[in-house]
């Protein structure tokens, strides 16, 4: 079994997250005025949602990354709610699509339910933190992935992606865990086309851990299982799987 400290010496990082406000190109969209109005909301102050907003969204640019804030929340439950998180092993940041780097306490309760994940991620990116007042759960602590580099200080950032070096997940996973290494995994939460430029150029390593396109929940979830099984968090009687 390998054993790590109790600082944190992973990082996931959620890179080019499909998470925004409505911008305000939009904002006097039919689609998006009844949205606010059934919700009592300005238009500024909601998530953009392709579900809800699909033909404003029409013409923004980059549209087919955008707005699809429950790829994000399938994602942070994933990492949230596993074993590798309760132990302490892993941190969580979400860098969005406008560059707002997001850093969440590995102990938050993170919603369930997606429409009130949606009115905590109206809060976080209109205030800035989670709550308002007192030590923050979830913190916007600056713009540009570089911002979760600084405070993560990793000696290593791979990236995730289906056009990578090949490699098992087993395998990745015990390279992450070699001694003396801190390592930040990226993984695109966003539905289609490819990783920004700021992500591409940050990263150490491009690796892919299957043939095919995964969604970004799968990805998330086969790096934490493979990183709980070399961790031996999943051992009977302290003997190794």
């Amino acid at each position: 079994m390998i054993v790590l400290g109790l600082e944190p010496r992973i990082a996931i990082a959620l890179v080019d997250a499909s998470l925004e406000l409505v911008p305000p190109e939009i904002a006097k969209h039919p689609a998006v005025e009844k949205t606010a109005k059934r919700r009592g909301k300005g238009p500024l102050a909601m998530l953009l949602d392709k579900s809800l907003h699909y033909h404003a969204m029409k013409k923004l640019p980059g549209q087919e990354k955008r707005g699809r804030p429950d790829i994000v929340h399938f994602c942070m439950l994933e990492v949230l709610e596993s074993p590798l998180c309760s132990k302490g092993y892993v941190q969580l940041y979400v860098h969005t699509l406008g560059g707002q780097v997001i850093k969440v306490r590995s102990d938050v309760r993170l919603p369930k339910n997606y429409n009130r994940f949606v009115g905590l991620m109206e809060q976080l990116l209109a205030f800035g933190r989670v709550p308002r007042e007192g030590e923050a759960l979830l913190e916007v602590i600056g713009k540009g992935l570089d911002k979760a580099v600084e405070d993560f200080k990793p000696s290593r950032k791979i990236l995730l992606s289906e056009g990578g070096i090949r490699m098992s997940p087993l395998d990745l996973a015990g390279k992450v865990l070699q001694e003396g290494e801190r390592v930040m995994i990226m993984i695109g939460a966003f539905p289609h086309g490819g990783f920004s430029d700021e992500v591409l150029n940050l990263a150490d390593e491009v690796v892919s851990i299957y043939d095919e396109v995964l969604e970004s929940f799968v990805a998330t979830s086969v790096v934490l299982r493979a990183l709980e099984f070399k961790l031996g968090l999943y051992d009977v009687d302290g003997r190794n799987v």
